[in-house]
Formats: C-alpha cells, structure tokens, sequence
C-alpha cells in the first residue's frame, strides 16, 4: 500500500513538472528533475505486488490516467527539443556558407578542355 501511495504522489508532482511552460532556459532543469523523478517511480512500482484491495485498484487507475498526461508532454517535450536542434544546425550551416561560400564548390572553373580528335 505504502509504494502505491508514493508511486500516486510522484506521478502528481511528474504531471505537475511536465504541466510547466518549457523554455531554453529552464528546459535542462525540467528534463533533470523528471529524470530524478523516473527514477524514484521506477523503484516504487517493483515494489508494487498483488493482489490488490479495491482501494489500491483506483489508485492504480488514477496513475494510468496521469502517465496517459505525462506521455503526452513528454512527447511534446521531445519534439521541441528536437525542432531546436534542428534549427541550431541550420544556423551553424548557414554561418559556416556565409564565413566560406565556396567551401563546397564542385565544379571546374576556369580550366580549359581540349576537344580536338
């Protein structure tokens, strides 16, 4: 009972995390602490045995509700994480075209090509 409860109230403050709005800059701070979090959870429910009481059967239906909220931020959470990499490496290939245009020239200028038989 006691690993229920506690695995109740650490997906609450995991939702609550993930509820907050995610910027640059408190991004790495949200994504340490609902590790730390994963982690705890992880410990709780191995410790989770049947069979269970009805009691502990609305607690286990309360926390699939909340990880149904938790997968979905965490998701979202991704995707802009992975958008903002995209648009870091697009600014580093531009920056490196505008410092060295002809970095990646191909072509054969300027040399004279004989055709004669």
């Amino acid at each position: 009972m006691y690993h229920l409860d506690e695995l109740l109230k650490l997906t609450k403050q995991l939702k609550d995390l993930l509820d907050q709005q995610f910027t640059s800059k408190n991004r790495e701070k949200i994504i340490k602490q609902t590790d730390h979090l994963i982690e705890m959870r992880g410990k709780h429910i191995q410790d989770v045995k049947p069979p269970f009481t009805e009691r502990e059967k609305e607690i286990g239906k309360q926390i699939i509700e909340l990880n149904k909220f938790i997968q979905k931020q965490m998701d979202r959470l991704f995707t802009d994480l992975k958008s903002e990499m995209r648009q870091v490496k697009q600014k580093k290939k531009s920056n490196r075209k505008y410092v060295n245009p002809y970095e990646n020239v191909q072509s054969i200028d300027g040399m004279f090509m004989d055709k004669k038989k």
